[in-house]
Order: structure tokens, then sequence, then C-alpha cells
């Protein structure tokens, strides 16, 4: 029988919570893309398209933001209540955009008046890149330590923005058809080489603040390889790969931010992964229950997307 105590669990949660983050950025993150995306569409029955490819999925990719709070709360909570005191208005911020982003789609629905749909289609551009610039400031500001904005968190969350710009093309490469599919896919290829960009810039700035080893600059690499290849495929047509290295390329890049942190998970305080940890039994606890809980939310969504795979008809509506 496996024993729990066996297992470095503070470690093996430190790596939990940022893959619970990583999933979160790449999946909310291509309806993030395909809502900023929005802003390029000036017909109504192609914005409607850009809401329908995204309809069935948003609202159940956004039970990952909550997944990684919960299990940061449940594993780390010395970290979550720091952070979360510290960086109070910047989460009132997430969260607002969050809203705007939900409520924008179901209000331009409610009535087919232009005035109407222009004002809440701008709402929904709002939110749709207000939410991950505001996450990426946060990500820099935890491993900063920092509490305000900085030049730093700045660039990551524009680095964020077109993370999801890029994902959001590829997620629509698999959903739509015709010309318009040709369009936004090759908005992907653009916003992938911004994000490389910015991720450089990020590199640069915080060479002064963190130490580089092998596996962050494994890491930097395979961000960079996953950026390559989706350029390399989207241009050749490769639609599921285009959309697999943008998940490689979110993951990598949320790897790196955990990576530069680690062992330490509050720096402001100094604490160590360890040191923050929920103690036993309640820690063996979480994993136990975690393992039970986990495979029936991953079944959710496989059934979810295996329902809604394909790409939309034409007549389809929000």
């Amino acid at each position: 029988m496996i024993e729990l105590s066996n297992f470095d669990l503070p470690t093996l949660w430190f790596a939990v919570v940022f893959a619970f983050l990583a999933v979160f950025l790449f999946l909310d993150g291509f309806d993030f893309g395909v809502g900023a995306l929005f802003a390029t569409r000036g017909d109504p029955e192609e914005k409607e398209r850009l809401l329908a490819a995204i309809g069935p999925f948003w609202d159940g990719n956004e039970v990952w933001l909550v997944v990684f709070g919960g299990a940061l709360f449940a594993a780390f909570p010395p970290v979550y209540a720091a952070l979360f005191s510290r960086h109070y208005l910047l989460l009132f911020g997430v969260l607002g955009t969050l809203i705007l982003r939900g409520l924008a789609p179901e209000f331009y629905e409610q009535r087919h008046d232009e005035s109407w749909q222009r004002w809440w289609g701008r709402a929904f551009v709002v939110g749709s890149v207000g939410a991950p610039f505001l996450l990426g400031v946060f990500a820099a500001n935890w491993l900063l330590g920092t509490a305000g904005p900085t030049l730093t968190s700045l660039v990551v969350g524009l680095a964020v923005v077109c993370m999801t710009i890029a994902s959001g093309a590829a997620f629509l490469g698999l959903k739509l058809r015709g010309e318009l599919r040709e369009e936004m896919v090759a908005y992907g290829p653009k916003a992938t080489l911004a994000f490389l960009a910015f991720a450089v810039v990020t590199l640069v700035l915080l060479a002064s603040r963190v130490s580089y080893d092998v596996t962050s600059a494994a890491l930097v690499a395979l961000t960079v390889a996953s950026g390559v290849g989706y350029v390399l495929a989207t241009k050749q047509g490769y639609r599921y790969v285009s959309f697999v290295t943008a998940g490689g390329m979110t993951g990598s890049f949320v790897a790196l931010v955990g990576t530069l942190m680690y062992p330490v998970v509050e720096p402001v305080r100094g604490l160590t992964v360890a040191e923050a940890a929920v103690g036993s039994p309640s820690i063996e606890l979480l994993t136990g229950s975690a393992a039970l809980l986990l495979p029936l939310v991953l079944t959710y969504f496989v059934v979810l997307y295996s329902a809604f795979s394909g790409p939309i008809d034409p007549e389809e509506a929000y």
C-alpha cells in the first residue's frame, strides 16, 4: 500500500497549484483571445459566429480559476491570505473584468439594437483583454514579491494578453470554416511573435532579481520552441498542432514562473513551500480528496469537449 507521507506533498501541491493555473490560462485563455479578436469584426453575423464558437465552453473553463484559488487556499493558506490581502484592488479588478466578460455576451444577445450591441460588444472586449492582463500583473507581482504595478509586471500582463490571443486564434481555427477562419487564424502568428518579444523583455528585466538554472533555461527554450512550432504549424495549416503548441506555450510559461519562484512560495515573508504548506494529516486528506474528485472533473471536460467538437455551423448562435 502506498503511504502518502512518503511523498514530498508540499512540493507536489506547489506543482499542482501551478498546473491548475496553467490549465485555466490555456482553456479560459482561448475564450479571452476570442473576446479580444471580437474587436476586429464589424459584421454582426461574424460576431455571432465568434460568440457561438466559445458559447458551450467559457463558463466551464472558468471553473479552473476557482480550482486554482481553492487549491492555493487549501494547501498554502498563509500564501493565499498574504496574496489576497496584498493585492486586494488588483484582484477586485480581475473579478470585475471576469464579470464584465461573462455578462456582456448575455446582454449583447438580448436586443438586436445597433447601439445596444455596440456597447456590450465593447464591454466584452474590455473584459476579455483586461482579465488576462491583470492576471499577468498578479502573477509577476507574486513572483517578485511586489504589491503595486511595476514595469516587469506590466510587460508580463501584455505577454499574457498576446498569449491568449494566440490561443484564441488557434481555437477558432478548429471551430470556424471559410474566409472568417483564415482571417482569424492569421492573427495567431502575430500574437505569438509579440508574446515571445514580451517574454524576452521580461527575462531581461528579471535577470537582476532571479537566478536562472538548467531547469528554467530548459523551460525558456521550450516556450520559444512552442512559439516557433505554433507559427510554423499555423502557416502550414496544421490546426490541431497549432492548438497543442499554444497549450505548450502556456504551460511552459507558467512552469517557468513556478520554477523561478521555487522553493520560496511567499517572497515577501520568505516562506518556503515546506513552511507554508498545511500540516499533517490535513495535507494527506487534501491529497486523497483531490485524487477522488479530479478524475470526475476531467471526465466532465472530456464529455463537454467531445459533445461540442468540430466546426460550428454558420447559422449557429450563442
